[in-house]
C-alpha cells in the first residue's frame, strides 16, 4: 500500500476557479508491489508522467490548488474508471462489453506498461484490486470533486487542468512534412468536456509561451475529462499532454538540460491559465 492517496498543495489565498491535477506523476513504488512485478526498477517507471508534478508546481502561487498522485500509474491508474477491471489480470472478474483500454491491458489496475510489457507473471486477487481502488482511487477522486465543488461555489464555475506528458514517439506521424511537430496536445473530447471559450484561452496561454499546440490528436482525453467535464454546468475539464522530449531524457527518465527553462516557461503558462478562473465565462449552450 502507498503511504498516501494524494498530495495537495493549496494556495494561501484561493483566487482562481482553476484546479490543476496530475494523476500519473506518482512515483512512490510500494515495496510489496516491487516484489510482485517482473519488471526492473527502471522499466516499471516507463508509464509514469515523470516530473509533471514539478513542472506545474507553481499553481498555488497563482491562487489555484494542485492535486498530484502519490501512487504510480503502473500500480493504479487514476485516469480510469474504478470499474475498468481487467479479467485477464484480476481473478474473479467477468468479461463484460468490449473496452479497448482494458483489452489492451490499461485498465484501472494496469496489466502492462509502455510498449506492452507485462507487469506481473500471473493474476492478482480481486481483493487486492479492490483494496487499491478503495485506498487510492476513491480518496483521490473524492478530493478532486470537492476541489471542483469549492471552485464552483466560490466562483460560479470550475476549470480542471489535467496535466500529463506524452512520449516523443506518440507524436510520430501526427505532423506532416510541412507542419511543425506538436509540442502540446489539448484534449477536450472534441468539445464535450469544456466550452470553446475556455479551451481557446488555455490554448492561447501555451501559444503565447511559444509552444505549438494541437487539439484532440492523438489524445482527446480519457476518464477524467469524461467524468468531470460538464460545460453546461460550468464545470470544464481539459487534458494537457506535453512532449517529454522538451524537458527530459526518456531513456534514463531524468531531467535534460532544458528542464529548468521549461519549468520557468510553464510557470508563465500556469499564471496565464489561472487568470481565466478569475473571470466569469458565459454559460455554454445545452
Amino acid at each position: 500500500m502507498v503511504q498516501a492517496a494524494y498530495n495537495l498543495s493549496l494556495p494561501g489565498n484561493r483566487t482562481s476557479c482553476v484546479v490543476f491535477a496530475s494523476p500519473h506523476s506518482g512515483s512512490h513504488y510500494p515495496p510489496a508491489f516491487l516484489t510482485q512485478t517482473i519488471l526492473d526498477n527502471h522499466a516499471i517507471r516507463s508509464s509514469e508522467d515523470a516530473f509533471v508534478n514539478t513542472l506545474f508546481d507553481a499553481a498555488p502561487d497563482f491562487g489555484a490548488p494542485f492535486l498530484t498522485a502519490v501512487a504510480p500509474r503502473a500500480y493504479l491508474d487514476l485516469n480510469r474508471s474504478a470499474d475498468e477491471l481487467d479479467p485477464a489480470l484480476i481473478e474473479g472478474v467477468r468479461k463484460g462489453g468490449h473496452n479497448p483500454r482494458v483489452a489492451s491491458g490499461l485498465g484501472v489496475i494496469p496489466r502492462v506498461v509502455a510498449g506492452g510489457r507485462a507487469i506481473y507473471r500471473g493474476k492478482l486477487p480481486l481483493a487486492e484490486a479492490n483494496a487499491r481502488v478503495n485506498q487510492v482511487w476513491r480518496p483521490y477522486h473524492n478530493r478532486l470533486q470537492r476541489l471542483l465543488d469549492e471552485s464552483h461555489a466560490r466562483f460560479g464555475q470550475a476549470i480542471l487542468i489535467d496535466c500529463h506528458s506524452m512520449p516523443r514517439e506518440a507524436l510520430d506521424g501526427t505532423s506532416r512534412s510541412h507542419s511543425k511537430r506538436p509540442e502540446v496536445v489539448l484534449g477536450d473530447r472534441f468539445g464535450a468536456s469544456a466550452s470553446s471559450e475556455v479551451v481557446d484561452r488555455v490554448e492561447a496561454a501555451f501559444a503565447a509561451a511559444g509552444l505549438h499546440v494541437v487539439r484532440n490528436s492523438p489524445f482527446a482525453g480519457a476518464y477524467v475529462t469524461q467524468a468531470y467535464g460538464r460545460p453546461s454546468r460550468r464545470q470544464h475539464a481539459i487534458q494537457i499532454e506535453i512532449d517529454r522530449a522538451l524537458y527530459m531524457d526518456e531513456a534514463t527518465i531524468s531531467p535534460n538540460a532544458n528542464f529548468d527553462a521549461m519549468r520557468a516557461l510553464l510557470r508563465a503558462v500556469v499564471a496565464d491559465i489561472a487568470t481565466i478562473g478569475q473571470e466569469r465565462m458565459p454559460l455554454a449552450a445545452e
